[in-house]
């Protein structure tokens, strides 16, 4: 009985940790980015990517919002928070949506510097 107790609470407190993203979360994260163009974002496996002008720049997970750790935003992100959006995934920086100018200036240059998507071919 013990370990099916000790199991059951395993499993609780790793689903509270990984809980997918929320839609009004990632409305937030975009009613933040002040600049001209196109935001839009694709749900993905739960959590979710945003795009300015088709180019990926903020990946939403786990209401956290992350972005690549590209040299072109080293600048901008100095002493910032690190994580990892997803098991298995290459570490990212985290990004404090709350200061709308920042995220926006982040944003900014990461569409600049990071290529559109190519669509996979269908076999």
């Amino acid at each position: 009985m013990y370990l099916i107790q000790k199991a059951i609470y395993w499993k609780l407190a790793h689903l509270e940790n990984n809980m997918a993203s929320n839609l009004d979360y990632v409305q937030y994260v975009i009613d933040q980015i002040k600049t001209n163009g196109k935001i839009t974002y694709k749900k993905m496996f739960g959590e979710y990517l945003i795009y300015l002008n088709n180019k990926p720049v903020v990946m939403v997970c786990d209401n956290t919002a992350f972005v690549k750790m590209l040299d072109c935003i080293k600048s901008l992100m100095e002493n910032t928070e690190t994580g990892f959006p997803y098991e298995g995934a290459k570490e990212h920086y985290i990004v404090n949506v709350d200061d709308s100018e920042h995220l926006s200036n982040v944003v900014v240059v990461l569409e600049k510097n990071v290529p559109i998507p190519k669509k996979k071919k269908k076999k």
